[in-house]
């Protein structure tokens, strides 16, 4: 790698405008064509988008929905999980994993992470699984493991868990769109799973925009339902209490315009993401990714004891960093009453991780500026 003697940059943490440079006579192209249609609901791009998540994943079906936190509420209402229930999911993860959980009334149970795949503790869980049955206060319906960063959890073994406990197992894959496990893509790794397109994910719209995926007929048939007030066969023949959760037709052709040209980011990240790694192993606890798995790489992370340090000198070269999550679930306050005690490696990940500029049309010199200033912040 060249060193870089140059000024001061300014580097994105992700660079949308790029991509949409890039793709832009398409989106335009698609967008031209729902406003000459003027179907903006459920318009039959949604549809065609449907029908591109089902062959990329190779899902028997795919439902879309108004965004990724919507995804993983319908699928908790489509196995009618409410008040008595106990959930499972990772403590070191976003809001929305846990907040759709209390949201139906149901109890989340905070389960460890893995130090180095910063996904679901597979020891934990079982551990876990046996003080709830053992105390007998809980329905125990679930599981919802997070495929953080873009590496897929560990799906043999959770599907495994989730048999033996008669456990509905639901993957929370907002970040791993494009991953693969087992040589198996993420969509058909759980009984559900459930995508984000937000614009900032592996593959995302110009707005809010979510998906659900299943092999279950039933399931996925229950979930149309849901997501537009809960009808029945017609518009005011209601046969659940659902939501309104639809993806604008917009968005869906934006979406079909990305998706496309998706399998070049897919290389392009997992390229950049190679050369991190390569310059970076030495100096930082760099990314861990097991045999059998091939991430999307929505976010680069790191592990590092002077972290802050580190952030500060970046930023004085115009370099952005990001913690993803500063904060542990069962240390938020929302949270605390369902505290069941320290989760050793999801609070001290909460004090060493961040994450670094990744998207695919990241230049090479940019990559080298912020290789160089990484290796001169040690």
């Amino acid at each position: 790698m060249k060193v870089i003697k140059k000024m001061t940059k300014t580097i994105p943490f992700i660079d949308l405008s790029a991509q949409q440079k890039r793709l832009r006579k398409n989106i335009q192209k698609g967008i031209d064509g729902v406003l000459s249609h003027g179907k903006y609901i459920m318009g039959p791009e949604v549809k065609e988008f449907e029908k591109k998540l089902e062959d990329y994943t190779n899902a028997n079906y795919a439902v879309t929905c108004g965004n990724g936190t919507d995804a993983l509420l319908l699928s908790l209402m489509a196995y009618n999980i409410g008040p008595g229930d106990l959930v499972f999911c990772p403590a070191f993860t976003f809001p929305a994993t846990a907040e759709v959980i209390c949201l139906l009334g149901a109890v989340p149970y905070f389960i460890d992470v893995e130090k180095d795949t910063f996904n679901i503790s597979i020891e934990g869980l079982n551990k876990a699984i046996k003080i709830a049955t053992q105390e007998k206060k809980y329905n125990i319906k679930a599981i919802i493991a997070v495929d953080l960063y873009g590496l897929p959890a560990e799906y043999k073994s959770l599907n495994n868990i989730a048999k033996k406990n008669n456990l509905i197992l639901i993957a929370d894959a907002a970040q791993s769109f494009g991953a693969e496990y087992l040589e198996k893509k993420v969509g058909t790794l759980a009984d559900i799973t459930c995508i984000s397109f937000f614009p900032a994910k592996p593959l995302g719209c110009y707005g809010d925009g979510g998906a659900i995926l299943t092999d279950n007929e039933d399931i996925a048939s229950k979930v149309k339902n849901l997501r537009v007030h809960g009808k029945g066969k017609s518009k005011y023949d209601i046969d659940y209490i659902g939501v309104n959760s639809r993806l604008d037709t917009i968005q869906a052709a934006v979406l079909l315009s990305k998706i496309d040209s998706f399998e070049w980011e897919v290389m392009r990240r997992n390229k950049i993401a190679k050369r991190y790694s390569e310059f970076l192993s030495n100096d930082y606890n760099v990314p861990f990714i097991p045999k059998g798995y091939n991430s999307i790489w929505a976010q680069y992370t790191i592990k590092h004891e002077n972290r802050d340090e580190i952030q500060g000198h970046l930023k004085s070269q115009g370099i952005p960093t990001m913690i993803y999550y500063p904060v542990p679930m069962h240390l938020q306050n929302a949270y605390k009453k369902y505290y069941r005690g320290p989760l050793v490696n999801s609070e001290k990940l909460a004090k060493q991780v961040f994450s670094i500029p990744m998207y695919p049309d990241m230049s090479e010199e940019d990559q080298e500026y912020i290789i160089s200033n990484m290796l001169k912040s040690i």
